[in-house]
């Protein structure tokens, strides 16, 4: 596990000194990338024999659920915009994730997936250098600003020096995962 920057985990909620601005009273929340942190990454995977957990990961949804963070999935999604699969299906497979992760008690309160790439071969998802798409932080921004979430008690786990980056420039701390148990990975951030 690398930490971004040699950051340590940030406080959590009710270990946060009270405070009067309004940040100190946003809630706290885990940005998961999805593709090799929550799911095995097969390659732009879209269909249902895709969604194959990665160990652990529902188990360490739930962990941060009741540690009191809020569970954000942020992933880029360039299949869409390289024609493999449509935008419609991205977000069918989110939503059957969202469902695999809450049948092992692992609850996602949001999901922003972005589907355009500077190389993209349908037109409508082409852009140089979208805000929303990694290591740029748009997605975290948005979820920051419609979820009411101080990204100095949020975190985000990812797989790529990308996800880290993103949050980084977010304001969030990053850290990496290699593979293995997510769980486990998760407990150990956790402290215990």
């Amino acid at each position: 596990m690398r930490g971004g920057g040699g950051l340590s985990l940030p406080a959590r909620k009710d270990e946060e000194r009270k405070g009067v601005n309004a940040a100190s009273n946003g809630v706290p929340a885990v940005f998961l990338d999805r593709d090799g942190v929550l799911i095995e990454d097969s390659g732009y995977p879209h269909l249902d024999e895709h969604l194959v957990l990665i160990p652990g990961a529902a188990e360490a949804v739930r962990r941060l659920n009741q540690a009191g963070y809020l569970a954000v999935i942020v992933t880029n999604q360039s299949g869409v915009a390289r024609g493999l699969f449509t935008e419609e299906r991205m977000h069918v497979f989110n939503r059957m994730l969202v469902r695999k992760l809450a049948a092992g008690g692992g609850r996602i309160g949001a999901v922003y997936a972005c589907p355009f790439h500077a190389e993209a071969q349908v037109e409508q998802y082409r852009h140089p250098d979208h805000p929303d798409r990694k290591p740029n932080p748009g997605m975290l921004l948005k979820a920051i600003a419609e979820h009411g979430i101080d990204p100095a008690k949020s975190f985000i786990i990812g797989d790529k020096p990308s996800d880290l980056e993103a949050g980084r420039r977010a304001g969030v701390t990053g850290f990496m995962f290699e593979g293995g148990d997510l769980d486990d990975f998760v407990r150990e951030l956790l402290g215990g």
